[in-house]
């Protein structure tokens, strides 16, 4: 794959706003190949400006371009943990992605909680049962470590969702999909800033939590008891409730759930 807007090799050099993409096109070719792996570390910025013809701010340019994708994560000093190493942080990429698109309204918000509640009702029901008898067990203590951290009154709305988001994405782990973990936990990051502002005050949030908390156990208890279709149907009601009780709330806004059919 070749990343739009790149250069065809044969033509003469790329000109400086594209020129950076050439460094993506490679890291991704040497990634094919095997020749780059996770925990590598890159050539420095003068090696990559003059293997590939460009100049050292294009190279710059790459990184910080692979570092908002979640591929890298830069550090100053020498050693084999600075510079730019290569991670594989997908959740993050796709994150930022989805953040960027809903608030230019390129994207709805209806239609990513749409995908969501998808997502997560598909995951109740196709739990892989190789997953559930090596680690099931340990990723059901450690949702139930977060359901009882989250019954704390104290927590800020900031410090709830966090610990929200981390009850899906495990539960999610279920169904033993890499990309579903991935996506699961973009999907709530991407709609986190428009629940916030939704939901201006504590005092606004402490009776949504009440509810969800109690939502929340439920949906393990299914879980937990291998119910698996009622812990989808449980998990479609969280997820049109919640987002009917906040996004309803934005200004300039139609005051209508999400479409979230039956």
């Amino acid at each position: 794959m070749t990343f739009e807007g790149a250069p065809d090799p044969e033509s003469e050099l790329a000109p400086p706003s594209r020129a950076y993409v050439r460094v993506l096109d490679w890291v991704e070719s040497e990634m094919r190949a095997g020749r780059l792996r996770i925990g590598d570390q890159l050539p420095g910025e003068r090696a990559l400006a003059e293997e590939h013809g460009i100049s050292r701010a294009s190279v710059r340019d790459a990184i910080r371009t692979l570092e908002v994708m979640g591929l890298v994560r830069t550090a100053t000093g020498s050693g084999p943990r600075a510079g730019a190493v290569l991670i594989s942080r997908p959740a993050k990429g796709i994150s930022n992605m989805l953040r960027l698109h809903v608030a230019s309204s390129g994207l709805l918000v209806e239609d990513i909680v749409e995908v969501r509640a998808l997502l997560e009702t598909w995951a109740a029901t196709v739990v892989d049962l190789d997953l559930w008898a090596d680690g099931g067990q340990e990723i059901l203590h450690e949702a139930a470590d977060l359901l009882e951290t989250m019954e704390d009154v104290s927590l800020s709305r900031d410090e709830f969702q966090a610990l929200d988001t981390r009850f899906h994405v495990l539960l999610a782990k279920l169904a033993g999909n890499a990309v579903l973990d991935a996506v699961m936990a973009s999907l709530k990051d991407a709609v986190g800033d428009v629940v916030s502002e939704a939901v201006p005050t504590e005092e606004e949030w402490k009776p949504l939590a009440t509810v969800l908390r109690h939502q929340h156990q439920g949906i393990f208890d299914a879980v937990s008891g291998r119910e698996h279709h009622k812990a989808a149907h449980l998990l479609r009601e969280h997820i049109e409730w919640f987002y009917a009780n906040t996004t309803a709330k934005r200004p300039e806004t139609p005051e209508h759930p999400p479409r979230l059919g039956a």
